[in-house]
């Protein structure tokens, strides 16, 4: 199997930080939400994910199977 690099530092990482807090879900939460604020108090700027319910480019999905997919799985 092949291992990357970047994904077990990031696995690594997340371990840490997760046991740092005992594992708690609340306060991990919690540690992160204070970690954006002060990033975002420091002005550096956050990538909004895309909205879920934003329609779909077709130049990505030129057949619309994602749309559909998605849709069978919500109804």
């Amino acid at each position: 199997m092949l291992t990357d690099e970047i994904i077990d530092e990031v696995r690594i990482n997340r371990e840490a930080h997760a046991a740092k807090f005992d594992y708690d879900l609340r306060a991990i939460y919690e540690d992160l939400k204070k970690s954006e604020t002060k990033h975002l108090e420091a002005g550096i700027a956050f990538i909004e994910p895309p909205s879920i319910c934003s329609p779909i480019s077709k130049s990505l999905d030129p057949t619309g199977i994602t749309l559909r997919r998605f849709r069978s799985k919500t109804q």
